[in-house]
């Protein structure tokens, strides 16, 4: 299973524009936000984004904390911290822990809000961004922050396109920035993660060929849920498999035949809601940071 050269270096020219942006914006922020997909604590982080920002404090945010395998999770949080970087586990959609980012900034940032407390200067909102590939929940956080729909939101990957700054209460005033994503894929299990997650568009890879690895994956790490879910055993074949789930879904043409182009959808709509349990696609043992 391979990809194309052209699949693997696909980037969009309006990103380069944005990383051009991001990189004229860092000098007047106070704190950088990067959000990551708790799924992918390193395929949905952007190399180029913290070459761009590391001389500023920077707070990593794991977004979707609820669909991951939190034991995974921690182990790479646990390489993050050691790393230096201030850390929080969220879920934009629900608003769990959003309620935290505030306070951790201004603990991250306690000596600088000391020192221009002691000159007489006035508490005030803190200049930030919310860097993230596409589709990782950038606009969805912006809500729940501002308690407002004032951001597109959507899952194509993407939708925000423009920048513009959002007033935040008392808490930030925050620069929206594009969805960033790296020029290649330098390990192709990255690209194959992005889209099993749907942080790339569907189309971008085969879709026979990102299904195929979600099940295999799946089946190398998570055997009893796929039992579960489907009736898969571990002697089951990938053709097997896909029958199976295609028999157990109702997925049948007129002619008795499985209808695989369904198949393909409901294993992929079924992982990203969380329909086989919080699932890691990240494994320190075969991406680490």
């Amino acid at each position: 299973m391979s990809m194309s050269t052209k699949q693997i270096q696909w980037f969009p020219g309006h990103m380069f524009k944005s990383l051009r942006e991001i990189r004229e914006k860092v000098k007047l922020m106070d704190i950088i936000l990067v959000l990551l997909d708790s799924r992918l604590p390193v395929s949905s982080m952007n190399p180029e984004i913290i070459k761009i920002v590391e001389k500023k404090p920077i707070i990593l945010l794991f977004n979707k904390m609820d669909l991951s395998d939190e034991r995974i999770l921690n182990q790479y949080i646990k390489q993050y911290e050691e790393q230096g970087y201030h850390t929080l586990k969220i879920d934009a959609q629900s608003g769990k822990n959003v309620n935290k980012i505030n306070a951790l900034a201004r603990e991250v940032l306690k000596e600088k809000l000391e020192r221009e407390k002691q000159k007489g200067l006035k508490e005030r909102p803190l200049r930030t961004m919310i860097l993230g590939i596409p589709n990782v929940g950038k606009s969805t956080l912006i809500n729940t922050l501002s308690k407002s729909g004032a951001t597109k939101t959507g899952n194509t990957p993407g939708v925000t396109k423009a920048q513009q700054w959002i007033k935040m209460g008392n808490d930030f005033e925050l620069l929206d920035t594009p969805g960033v994503l790296w020029p290649k894929f330098e390990d192709q299990r990255v690209g194959f993660h992005l889209a099993v997650t749907g942080a790339i568009k569907d189309k971008i890879l085969p879709e026979t060929e990102v299904v195929f690895y979600a099940l295999q994956f799946l089946k190398a790490h998570y055997p009893k849920r796929l039992l579960d879910k489907y009736g898969i055993t571990e002697t089951d074949d990938l053709q097997m498999m896909l029958d199976r789930i295609g028999t157990e879904r109702g997925c049948l043409l007129k002619g008795g035949g499985i209808d695989y182009e369904r198949v393909y959808t409901i294993v992929l709509t079924d992982i990203r809601n969380k329909q086989l349990g919080g699932l890691s696609f990240d494994r320190p043992e075969t991406l680490s940071l």
